[in-house]
């Protein structure tokens, strides 16, 4: 029992800095995005911002530290109504977020390579080894926590970033009614995670775009 505490502990230390990172940064994104395109929305509220706490949504991060693939945060207010293409700019604010998520797996995974160089010569043991080492598992786990947010939040269910990438190429009243399902978007996500299938459709890509990475 305490070996099975003592691992789940150093795991949520390991995931505590790429899960900050990988949720704050992807808010920004679509708060940077949308007052680029001319919507103030997210400025005013106080949202372009890297600090983490404006940003998390206690039971989102949670989720995701449990799960591994079924997170959130509190979501960015945007008026699509300042946007001159309202439909394109919500895909472009949407895209930003999981874009920012890769971009981000592509820097840890730079990092790893910057840390192995480092840490050519260090003998375990050094001072130099205890602090390389955790830097390594920290920035691999950054990489594997960014992509599965990218694929997450690409999913095309109400009310993720995909699906307002797919509303985008929809007739406008049936745009209307997809992103009314958003109302049961949670409890389609629980039911997928929950058989497994939600694991099925991102984990075997998440594995191949870290092996990839890495």
């Amino acid at each position: 029992m305490f070996p099975d505490i003592s691992r789940a502990i150093q795991e949520i230390a390991l995931l505590l800095v790429p899960v900050l990172m990988g949720v704050t940064f992807h808010e920004v994104a679509h708060g940077y995005v949308a007052n680029w395109l001319g919507d103030p929305t997210p400025k005013m509220a106080g949202r372009l911002t890297f600090n983490p706490i404006k940003h998390l949504d206690a039971f989102g991060a949670l989720a995701f530290l449990l799960t591994r693939m079924i997170g959130w945060a509190k979501p960015v207010p945007v008026n699509p109504r300042y946007f001159r293409d309202p439909a394109r700019g919500m895909m472009l604010v949407a895209l930003a977020g999981p874009a920012m998520n890769v971009l981000l797996a592509v820097g840890f995974s730079l990092v790893i390579r910057l840390v192995e160089y480092a840490a050519m010569g260090v003998m375990p043991g050094t001072t130099a080894y205890s602090i390389l080492e955790p830097l390594l598992y920290i920035c691999a786990a950054g990489v594997q926590v960014n992509l599965a947010l990218a694929f997450f939040n690409l999913l095309p269910i109400p009310p993720l970033d995909g699906s307002n990438v797919l509303a985008a190429f929809l007739p406008p009243q049936l745009a209307d009614r997809y992103m009314e399902l958003g109302r049961w978007g949670f409890f389609v996500l629980l039911l997928l995670a929950v058989t497994g299938i939600l694991g099925r459709l991102i984990l075997p890509v998440v594995s191949y775009f870290t092996h990839l990475l890495l």
